[in-house]
């Protein structure tokens, strides 16, 4: 299964069923590395603005 990121947020979805608010026009095969927050309220999470648990893109576009 092909994972895609959201252009807007950078959550990494794999599957079909999309979290609410994420558009499907708005996802991208191209992305580049991931990190994985755990905590939302970490400053992690925080400076990318992560809004739920969850794998997010580093770098979107070129690959």
């Amino acid at each position: 299964m092909v994972e895609k990121a959201d252009k807007k947020s950078r959550l990494i979805i794999s599957g079909d069923v999309l979290p609410p608010g994420i558009l499907p026009e708005n996802l991208t095969k191209k992305w580049e590395g991931y990190i994985y927050v755990e905590d939302i309220n970490s400053e992690i999470a925080k400076k990318i603005n992560a809004q739920i648990q969850g794998k997010y893109a580093l770098k979107i576009g070129e690959r």
